[in-house]
């Protein structure tokens, strides 16, 4: 559980003004501002320097200014509804990339939360570490749902029984989401996902910096140098060529301002994703 004092620099960190009941609405207010607020990013495994998966310091990882992948995000915004009074649930989860079939392999955490509305409890879907969906939970209940420029569906998982499954929208980046019923007590199933995600020269993340995030009006996102914004008039995609222009995206559209970071830090960073990406175009060009 968060003290106070944790609880009240948590909200700051994310633009909420004040402790409320933790009421339907002040969950939506809380993951609007939270998605808005703290990107989903591979920026600290690109550099060399991943951070603990552990509560706590996952907590201080998002108090101290910087942001993680679904591990810390979903485990630090878990903690902080648990200390808000929230009925909180973790699962092992598994992303669908686009072409591969649907999985449970726990390198996706997921978070639910149980509210009693009208004598009725109902789950809902509060995942705040998947970069560009959900900007709202979303109910635990088969159907469409429309949140800006983007539609999401849930249905039955065909992984596992009693499972549920959050589709992304047909012009996103992956296909979707399984999720597994059984609430876990702990993260340490996800640990060695971590340790695989992070240090593992087989890693997709290794040499792949992504960095997501999710808002009233559509998404964005940055891989290597290419900077995607999706919103109502479509999808737009930008060259950032430059390596002001680059921490600027960074800083001003995702709020990742890398503090810790040293001058040289961000020269070698930069200089990493700018290599990576000058391979990339090349085997792109090279293609038939």
């Amino acid at each position: 559980m968060l003290t106070k004092p944790e609880i009240q620099s948590y909200l700051r960190r994310i633009g909420v003004p004040d402790i409320q009941p933790p009421t339907l609405s002040y969950l939506f207010e809380l993951h609007r501002a939270h998605v808005r607020s703290i990107p989903w990013q591979t920026v600290d495994i690109v550099a060399g320097r991943p951070a603990s998966i552990d509560l706590r310091e996952s907590v201080q990882l998002l108090l101290n200014g910087r942001s993680g992948y679904c591990f810390h995000l979903n485990g630090a915004f878990g903690e902080l509804l648990r200390s808000l009074g929230y009925p909180v649930n973790w699962h092992r989860a598994g992303v669908q990339p686009l072409g591969e079939e649907p999985r449970i392999n726990s390198f996706h955490l997921g978070l639910t939360v149980h509210l009693r509305e009208e004598a009725q409890v109902q789950r809902w879907i509060a995942d705040v570490g998947l970069g560009d969906m959900p900007y709202e939970p979303l109910p635990i209940v088969p159907g469409e749902y429309r949140q800006g420029p983007l539609t999401y569906k849930v249905t039955e998982s065909s992984v596992v029984p009693n499972g549920w499954r959050l589709e992304h929208d047909p012009l996103a980046f992956f296909a979707g989401a399984d999720f597994d019923p059984e609430a876990l007590d702990d993260l340490d199933e996800f640990k060695p996902k971590h340790a695989y995600y992070s240090l593992s020269p087989e890693s997709p993340w290794m040499n792949q910096l992504i960095v997501r995030n999710r808002h009233a009006e559509g998404s964005n996102e940055l891989r290597g140098c290419i900077w995607k914004k999706r919103d109502r008039q479509g999808l737009e995609k930008r060259e950032l060529a430059s390596k002001a222009q680059w921490f600027e995206v960074l800083a001003d559209v995702f709020g990742e301002r890398l503090v810790a970071y040293t001058s040289l830090d961000r020269d070698d960073l930069w200089n990493k994703v700018w290599r990576l990406h000058e391979e990339w175009k090349k085997a792109k060009a090279s293609r038939p």
